[in-house]
């Protein structure tokens, strides 16, 4: 069973998964999907109610930016980088694993 389907899925915003008991920002870029904790690694603020810009997301709250690729933060205030997951799509069902 798919988390999400591809098409729920819109380059530059964002959207919030909750899969076994953990909050998930998906983002997509280009035909390719990612996900990262949502809960900026600064504060307590949600990644998925902010933007994308290629491979980076900005956090809503300071302006943390952090590679969607990999979880390292880009930018002050934020030092800590978010935990990755890995993203599997089948056609447009895109399931994100824990």
């Amino acid at each position: 069973m798919s988390d999400l389907q591809l098409d729920q899925i819109h380059e530059g915003k964002p959207v919030l998964l909750e899969k076994n008991g953990k909050s998930i920002c998906v983002a997509r870029v280009g035909q390719e999907v990612f996900a990262v904790a949502d809960t900026c690694s600064h504060s307590e603020a949600s990644l998925s109610e902010g933007d994308t810009n290629g491979f980076k997301i900005e956090c809503w709250l300071h302006g943390a930016e952090f590679d969607l690729r990999t979880g390292e933060a880009l930018t002050l205030p934020a030092n800590i980088a978010l935990e990755t997951y890995s993203v599997k799509i089948d056609g447009n069902s895109v399931t994100v694993e824990i």
